[in-house]
């Protein structure tokens, strides 16, 4: 079988790499191993408005150079908390597990810059991105990371839990598709309260073939629930490759089972990760229901950082490690749309590495949990 693998991702590779800007521009998808280049399909930028925004209800708005500053911001926010974290993993400061997000940042920073602070977000066991993009707060989060009593959680959590309800932010999980049937939870929350909030759940492709994918979408759809699900299709499920292991060349079309809008986007891309969300946010806020976005994305290394991914082609790996970063692709757009120059990247990556290097220090000055404290909130019960 790891032949198989590395044959079929080569050709995957091929696919990428044979795509130019036309493809993107004519609506084809040849991202990630998807094969679609039928329009009848669903399309890579015409699904936002034939699918979601069929009657172009939904006018969409350039974004401010101030709103793609503050995304450039998140999603080297993330990079550098991430790449701190991975190296404090590697001593031995932090203990437990770590899924980094590095790769996949432009999701969830796209995506929560399209909801406001009063709405839910639900998380996975690689949430870090999701809680930095939803406001969280680096010291608290590092002191979690830490096993911390100044963590989100007491330190009690760790990385795969660190929840904030007064941010929105109802947990990270350490099983997969485990914040699927909470979403639907808090969807019915946000329809019975009648306040216009909504819900973004962020999952796996791993997470799409438990039953419980199913479960919740075919329930949300039924009740109409706003909530909007988000599938960061990173190619792998640990070291499952998404080619051997869905059926359908794209998770988006699964939503035909459901009777709501699917579409796919590029993971890579902030903007166009903002405006999918922004548009099926509308559409929950109006009553209608929920959406499923699938974001082709790529997580840089391995399923943690003790993973060294021999399961992938390296030519694969380099590929979107050179030509599909985030970071490096968004600075590099910014700077040519003169919405920031480079000198003013400079100053914000000194600021961003100073607030990292602030949460280590707050972290390790930070008390242990006392033993006399550490059931409190269940000795109630």
């Amino acid at each position: 079988m790891p032949g198989n693998k590395k044959t079929i991702n080569s050709k995957i590779l091929n696919d990428i790499q044979n795509k130019n800007d036309n493809n993107i521009t004519n609506n084809n998808i040849k991202l990630n191993g998807s094969k679609t280049s039928d329009k009848k399909e669903i399309n890579y930028l015409s699904s936002m408005t034939e699918v979601i925004d069929k009657d172009k209800k939904y006018k969409e708005k350039k974004l401010t150079g101030e709103q793609k500053i503050n995304l450039l911001r998140t999603i080297i926010k993330i990079r550098r908390f991430e790449e701190k974290t991975i190296q404090l993993y590697q001593i031995a400061k932090i203990w437990g597990y770590l899924h980094p997000y590095v790769g996949e940042e432009a999701v969830a920073a796209g995506a929560c810059a399209a909801i406001d602070r009063h709405d839910y977000i639900v998380s996975t066991h690689r949430g870090h991105g999701h809680s930095i993009a939803k406001g969280a707060d680096l010291n608290r989060m590092m002191a979690e990371l830490f096993g911390k009593a100044t963590g989100y959680c007491k330190g009690r959590g760790g990385s795969m839990h660190i929840a904030d309800t007064e941010l929105g932010m109802l947990g990270a999980n350490g099983i997969v598709g485990g914040g699927l049937p909470i979403s639907v939870g808090a969807g019915f929350s946000c329809k019975m309260e009648g306040k216009g909030r909504v819900t973004l759940c962020f999952f796996s492709d791993g997470a799409t073939n438990n039953g419980v994918f199913h479960e919740s979408l075919n329930m949300a759809a039924i009740f109409k629930l706003p909530v909007i699900y988000v599938c960061e299709n990173n190619m792998y499920a640990i070291s499952m490759s998404v080619c051997e292991s869905v059926a359908c060349k794209d998770i988006a079309k699964r939503a035909v089972s459901y009777d709501i809008p699917g579409v796919i986007v590029d993971g890579s891309d902030p903007e166009e990760v903002y405006f999918a969300v922004l548009k099926a946010v509308l559409r929950a806020r109006e009553g209608l229901g929920p959406s499923l976005i699938e974001a082709k994305t790529y997580r840089f290394g391995g399923h943690h950082p003790n993973d060294p991914a021999e399961y992938r082609d390296k030519k694969e790996a380099e590929y979107y490690k050179t030509e599909k970063d985030p970071v490096k692709n968004y600075k590099a757009r910014l700077i040519d749309e003169k919405v920031v120059t480079i000198q003013a990247i400079e100053d914000m990556e000194k600021q961003i590495m100073q607030e990292v290097e602030n949460s280590v220090k707050f972290a390790e000055e930070s008390p242990e949990p006392s033993l006399e404290k550490f059931l409190e909130e269940v000795s109630g019960i």
